[in-house]
C-alpha cells in the first residue's frame, strides 16, 4: 500500500484516529492514538514515546525518544472500535532502527533467511480462556454450564460462548484473517481459533492484533479473555503452537519430502532445522514460555480431564503431543510456545535456532512415537530424552548459557530480556502463597 492508497482507505472507511502500535519486551501492545489529520506524521518522524516508560527498551529517563514509525503494509481497521485504524510501527532512535525493538529483531532474522532465498511460513494456533469475575473476586468460566471433566470439542460449551467468538471471528475476517476453524479446547472456558498461516513477520503482527481484538471484545461483554498460560491448577494450560515450514521463492515447501524414510514427509533441511530447535531447546524455553505461570503448564502430570498436553520433553515424534515438536507431515509443529510470549522475539528465536541447525547440518536422531509421560526417568535417559526447564529461573540460566541467541538476536535485547525476567523471578521467589501458609504455619 502506498500513501495515496492509504489516504483513500482511511477516507473511505471514515477513520478518525490511527493507533500507532508497537510492543514492549513482553509482547504487550503499546499505542498512541493519532488524529487522522496527522497520519503522515507516523510515517515520517514517527509517534514519540518515552522509552524508559516501556518495559524492555533498555532506556533511561535521559535517553532519546523512542519513535514508532508506521509500516504502511500493516494499516488496517480496528473493527471493534469504529472510526479507528491500526498501523504496526518499527522503532527508531536517533533516526536508526532500534535493536531493542523486537519487531526489528525478527525482521533481521527474516532478512537473513531471505538472503538465502527462503521464507519461513508460520501458522499460529492461539488458545485462550473466556472467564468471568464473581463478586467475591474469584474467576470462573464465562459459561456457568461449562463444567464437564472432559470438555474438549463439547458442542454446548462452544455454542454458549458463540456470541463473543462470532464477534471476534468477524473482526478478524474484516482485516483479512482467513479463519477456518473454531473449537472448544480441553479446559473449561478454553477455546482455539485457527487461521491460515503467513510469513513470519505477518504472523507475529497478526497475533498481536488477535490478542488486542479478543481482549477488548470480551471486555465490552463484561468478560475476561485471558492469554495466561495456566489460570487453573487442575485444568490444561493454553498453548500457542507454531506450525513451521520454509518456502523458496516459488513457494515450494522445502520441509516436505515424500521419500522420507521415517514416513514423516520431512526433507533433510527440515530435519536440520528441527535438530536446531532441539539443540537449543533449553535456552529457547525462556523466550517461548516467558512467564512464571508458563511453567505450571510445562509440569509433567495429569489434569482433571486426564490430558495435560504439556510438551515438556526435548524430543519430536509423528503425531506425538507429548513431545516438544510434533510432525503433522511435511512441516513442524513447535508446541513449546504459550500465549504469554512476545511473538516477534519467540519467532526470531525459533528462526535463529532452526537456521543454526541447518548451517551445522545437525541431526535430531530418531522420532519418538510413544507416550513419553509413561516412561520413567531412567527410560527417558536411555533414549537420550531430556526435560525442558521446569521453572523460569532455570530457563533464564539456560538462555544466558546459550550464546546463539545473544549472537543472532542481539546481546542488548537478550540481556534486557534476562534482566527484566530475573526481576520477575526474584519477585515471585519472595512471594508467600496461601499454600505455604496452610502447609507450614503450624507444621513445626
Amino acid at each position: 500500500m502506498n500513501l495515496k492508497q492509504a489516504k483513500k482507505f482511511l477516507a473511505d472507511n471514515q477513520v478518525r484516529y490511527v493507533l500507532a502500535q508497537f510492543v514492549d519486551i513482553h509482547g504487550v501492545a503499546k499505542t498512541k492514538s493519532v488524529p487522522v489529520s496527522h497520519f503522515e506524521d507516523i510515517l515520517g518522524a514517527g509517534a514519540g514515546f518515552a522509552g524508559f516508560a516501556v518495559w524492555g527498551l533498555g532506556m533511561e529517563p535521559h535517553s532519546p525518544d523512542f519513535l514508532a514509525v508506521g509500516d504502511l503494509d500493516t494499516l488496517s481497521l480496528v473493527p471493534w472500535q469504529p472510526g479507528y485504524a491500526r498501523i504496526v510501527c518499527d522503532g527508531r532512535v536517533l533516526g536508526k532502527p532500534y535493536p531493542f525493538d523486537t519487531r526489528f529483531v525478527l525482521k533481521q532474522q527474516v532478512a537473513a533467511a531471505s538472503a538465502k532465498g527462503w521464507t519461513l511460513n508460520v501458522g499460529i494456533e492461539p488458545e485462550f480462556m473466556l472467564l468471568e469475575r464473581r463478586t467475591d473476586g474469584s474467576l470462573v468460566p464465562a459459561d456457568a454450564g461449562d463444567t464437564l471433566d472432559k470438555p474438549c470439542y463439547d458442542y454446548k460449551g462452544l455454542s454458549r460462548s458463540r456470541e463473543m467468538l462470532e464477534r471476534l471471528v468477524e473482526s478478524l475476517q474484516t482485516v483479512g484473517f482467513d479463519v477456518y476453524q473454531i473449537d472448544h479446547e480441553d479446559a473449561n472456558g478454553q477455546f482455539e481459533i485457527n487461521y491460515t498461516y503467513s510469513d513470519a513477520l505477518n504472523a507475529a503482527d497478526r497475533y498481536v492484533f488477535f490478542r488486542m481484538a479478543a481482549g477488548e471484545i470480551a471486555n465490552e461483554m463484561g468478560l475476561i479473555c485471558t492469554f495466561m498460560p495456566k489460570p487453573f491448577r487442575d485444568r490444561a494450560g493454553s498453548g500457542m503452537h507454531m506450525h513451521l515450514s520454509l518456502a523458496d521463492a516459488a513457494g515450494t515447501n522445502l520441509f516436505h519430502d515424500a521419500k522420507d524414510k521415517q514416513g514423516l514427509g520431512l526433507s533433510k533441511i527440515a530435519y536440520h532445522f528441527l535438530a536446531g530447535l532441539l539443540a537449543h531447546a533449553r535456552g529457547l524455553t525462556a523466550l517461548l514460555a516467558p512467564s512464571i505461570n508458563s511453567y505450571k503448564r510445562l509440569v509433567v502430570g495429569e489434569s482433571l480431564s486426564g490430558a495435560t498436553w504439556a510438551p515438556a520433553y526435548i524430543s519430536y515424534g509423528d503425531n506425538n503431543r507429548t513431545s516438544m515438536v510434533r510432525i503433522p507431515y511435511g512441516r513442524l509443529e513447535c508446541r513449546l510456545p504459550d500465549p504469554s510470549c512476545n511473538p516477534y522475539l519467540a519467532t526470531a528465536a525459533v528462526m535463529a535456532a532452526g537456521m543454526d541447525g541447518i548451517a551445522r547440518k545437525l541431526d535430531p536422531g530418531p522420532a519418538q512415537n510413544l507416550n513419553l509421560y509413561t516412561l520413567s526417568p531412567a527410560e527417558l535417559a536411555e533414549r537420550g530424552i531430556a526435560l525442558l526447564p521446569q521453572n523460569l529461573g532455570e530457563a533464564l540460566d539456560a538462555l544466558a548459557a546459550d550464546p546463539l541467541f545473544a549472537e543472532r538476536l542481539g546481546a542488548g535485547v537478550i540481556g534486557e530480556f534476562i534482566k527484566v525476567k530475573r526481576m520477575e523471578w526474584i519477585e515471585y521467589s519472595r512471594h508467600v502463597s496461601s499454600w505455604e501458609v496452610d502447609r507450614y504455619l503450624e507444621f513445626y
